[in-house]
């Protein structure tokens, strides 16, 4: 009996019990999917926020007070102290001061409950502010469609002006953001008059890159500042290759501006934007195990119920098993027509389960605001682990089947 005959065989079989076949696909079906679509869920998010930091290049690091309660302020379960806030005076100090090729920003995040308005339209009230210098927008990665960027003195001496993001634009003058140039927008009690408009960057984790403005750094500091603010530092070295030496220079010059004895340990971290990705993906390691403990479990109980589905099989064709072996098929070849059955019913509930687990992995993810993935290596281990669970499942039914003495199975009814 050759292996394509097998397959048909096994198909007849499928045919036969069709209703008690579902069921136990099915339940194969729903491991899948579990397993399938939550680790597409999760690498799905991972690519969407490496995209947007990948937009920051490879050649960027920023600073901020050690101990911060990011995805980098808990490494192995120890908190560490944090430190002191990165104040208006050290960000600046630390702007003059750091000679090394590099565009170094400094900035404040102002608010993430802002309403905008121009005229008698207006945004929600989840709208983000940030204040920042001449040379943020190009250390953030960001591009601008329409205007200009602020000047240096602009930044440094603050005024009533802001660029505006895609969305904000989009919004607040239904839909053609060239218009947005020079008006007057309000944002709280602030009235601002727009200098640029940025071009569209999409969405990472929840949080739309669009959805945001961007004021002189000294007019965040005078409505938004405060002694417990801490202000951001961030570094676009100008060669990729370099980054690790321009981080040394960094750490002198910062050492030197928080007034640190050469005892004490740095109260402040270097995070390159590559690092951060890194160390998310670590964070969800824990998200893939009880992903997968969760897609075993359910194959577990899945295998259990096609291993009974096979041993009624066999049961029921102990007369055909019989007229096999008397027609001159081996043990051998019993048991392969039976683990044939066990493993295209698992395949089958494995497709079922990895559309489902697709589908359901990249709607989590859009609605997170990620991207759409197509997880090959894991559909590459959902057809392993469903063939694997088959030939577990089917191997003792199997066996049994292939040792049924011929002439009792011809006598059997």
């Amino acid at each position: 009996m050759d292996f394509l005959e097998n397959i048909k065989l096994a198909f007849r079989s499928v045919r036969s019990n069709i209703l008690r076949t579902v069921l136990t696909l099915m339940i194969i079906a729903f491991g899948i999917m579990a397993l399938v679509g939550i680790l597409t869920a999760i690498d799905s998010a991972i690519y969407s926020l490496g995209s947007n930091l990948s937009s920051l290049g490879a050649n960027t690091f920023f600073i901020e007070p050690s101990g911060d309660k990011g995805p980098h302020g808990n490494r192995g379960g120890r908190q560490k102290k944090r430190g002191a806030p990165i104040t208006h005076k050290q960000a600046l100090a630390f702007k003059k001061n750091y000679h090394f090729p590099a565009k170094t920003a400094a900035s404040l995040w102002c608010s993430s409950t802002a309403t905008l308005r121009y005229g008698d339209v207006k945004t929600n009230p989840n709208f983000l502010i940030f204040g920042g210098d001449e040379n943020y927008l190009t250390a953030k990665g960001y591009t601008l469609e329409y205007g200009r960027n602020f000047t240096a003195r602009e930044a440094m001496e603050g005024g009533y002006k802001t660029i505006i993001g895609n969305e904000v634009a989009n919004t607040l003058f239904k839909g053609k953001p060239e218009n947005a140039l020079n008006k007057v927008i309000n944002a709280g009690n602030l009235k601002l008059r727009v200098i640029g408009v940025l071009k569209k960057r999409g969405s990472s984790m929840n949080e739309s890159q669009d959805r945001r403005i961007v004021i002189p750094l000294q007019t965040g500091k005078e409505y938004f500042g405060s002694a417990t603010r801490n202000y951001g530092i961030l570094v676009a070295v100008n060669d990729p290759t370099r980054i690790d030496n321009a981080i040394g220079d960094a750490t002198m010059v910062m050492r030197n501006i928080r007034q640190l004895k050469a005892s004490e340990e740095n109260d402040f971290s270097m995070e390159k934007s590559d690092g951060l990705i890194s160390i998310i993906k670590e964070n969800t390691v824990y998200f893939r195990w009880a992903a997968i403990g969760i897609g075993l479990i359910t194959l577990l109980g899945a295998a259990i119920g096609l291993m009974n589905i096979m041993l009624v099989t066999v049961t029921e064709r102990t007369k055909e098993i019989g007229v096999s072996k008397a027609l001159g098929a081996t043990r051998r070849n019993i048991v392969i027509q039976f683990l044939t059955e066990a493993v295209i019913i698992c395949q089958l509930g494995g497709l079922v389960g990895i559309v489902l687990g697709v589908i359901i992995g990249n709607v989590v993810s859009l609605i997170m605001g990620g991207a759409f993935l197509f997880p090959w290596l894991w559909i590459f281990v959902a057809i392993l682990t469903v063939t694997f669970v088959g030939l577990l499942s089917g191997m003792y039914p199997a066996l049994k089947a292939s040792r049924l003495d011929p002439i009792e199975a011809l006598r059997y009814e």
